[in-house]
């Protein structure tokens, strides 16, 4: 008996074809020639896959617009979005569109027919995205006009080294000489400091005080001769204060031809100084007068006079009228005080009902 060479049961399977794998063979060939020729067929359409030759297309109503990722260059161009907002600025690469730059829908005007009037062509500047720029397309729209904001640079906040008046954050309502504060800062007489303090009791010095005279009597007369002096510089920052103060004979120099601008000025050489520069008259009885103060015994002879008509005149102000303090370093809030009641005497400001003001029957306020 011979014995048969032994076969694979297998072998059959693997060397013919069966009629379940022709079929699926079949079918996926017919799956890809349907999706080839649907592509084909779909490139006629509008449908452009291999790139855009435009990287901001314009779309009609039978094409649905499409939406392009440019790929910008390094060199971009600054220019306002519109005439309107000047302050608003986009920046608008000049982009080569990649080969491979994806193309989207949109799904805003893909339902627009040939018959809709369209009302308006929007085409928002580029934002800023990632590091890059996105250009939007040009939208037909037939609806009312929407616009995207666009960013917009908003210039650094300046803040005025002065503050408005009664803003001083060291000067309240409570203070005596405020409202005297107020009416020569909001006319720019005074000022305040950057941290917007206004430093009332500080003191005031020579230099300073012609300052304060400078802006409080603009276009007064001169009546002296200007003064060259030794320790003021040409480029000292209170030269032509000084000067002006000088030809309106307010103030004066020391026999030395020094002005000393950085010594402190006391209380009655400012007052000496508004009487001379308004030339007010002595009244008949200038001791009578300076009576009312219980330390008029400290007054300079040199300046009784001048006290006396500055008394008479409602020039005197202070935190004590029954005190006049002739030798006391005038502070900021005094120096303020009676520079705006020398400039209520001469008219240009309204007057100020104040406990501090020193009254007297010439100066009362039923006079």
């Amino acid at each position: 008996m011979t014995n048969s060479p032994y076969s694979d049961p297998n072998s059959s399977r693997n060397n013919d074809l069966g009629f379940d794998e022709f079929i699926a063979i079949l079918v996926a060939f017919a799956t890809i020639g349907a999706i080839m020729w649907w592509s084909f067929s779909r490139k006629d359409s509008g449908w452009e896959i291999t790139g855009v030759s435009s990287p901001t297309p314009t779309p009609t109503a039978s094409t649905p617009p499409i939406f392009t990722l440019p790929t910008p260059t390094a060199e971009t161009t600054v220019k306002p979005e519109t005439e309107a907002d000047s302050q608003a600025t986009a920046v608008e690469p000049k982009a080569t569109p990649s080969p491979s730059a994806k193309i989207f829908p949109d799904v805003f005007s893909s339902g627009v027919s040939k018959s809709t009037p369209q009302v308006q062509t929007v085409i928002p500047a580029a934002v800023p995205f990632m590091g890059n720029a996105i250009k939007k397309p040009a939208i037909t729209q037939a609806f009312p006009e929407i616009t995207q904001p666009s960013p917009v640079v908003t210039p650094s906040e300046t803040k005025s080294p002065i503050p408005p008046p009664l803003a001083f954050n060291d000067v309240d309502s409570s203070f005596w000489g405020h409202r005297f504060i107020k009416a020569l800062s909001s006319k720019g007489i005074v000022r305040g400091y950057k941290d917007y303090t206004f430093r009332p009791n500080q003191p005031v010095n020579r230099a300073a005080f012609a300052a304060i005279l400078q802006q409080a009597f603009k276009n007064t007369q001169a009546t002296k001769l200007p003064i060259e002096f030794k320790d003021i510089p040409p480029k000292f920052w209170a030269d032509s204060a000084i000067k002006e103060a000088i030809v309106m004979g307010f103030l004066k120099g020391y026999p030395d031809n020094n002005f000393k601008p950085d010594q402190r000025i006391p209380r009655v050489q400012v007052l000496v100084a508004l009487v001379s520069g308004l030339n007010l008259a002595v009244p008949p009885n200038p001791n009578q007068v300076l009576s009312i103060y219980k330390d008029a015994q400290d007054i300079p002879k040199y300046a009784t006079d001048k006290i006396a008509a500055a008394t008479v005149n409602g020039l005197v102000v202070s935190s004590d009228p029954q005190f006049f303090e002739p030798n006391k370093d005038a502070t900021r809030a005094e120096v303020t005080a009676m520079v705006h009641q020398a400039l209520v005497r001469m008219g240009r400001l309204e007057p100020i009902n104040s406990k501090n003001i020193v009254r007297t029957p010439e100066n009362s306020p039923s006079n």
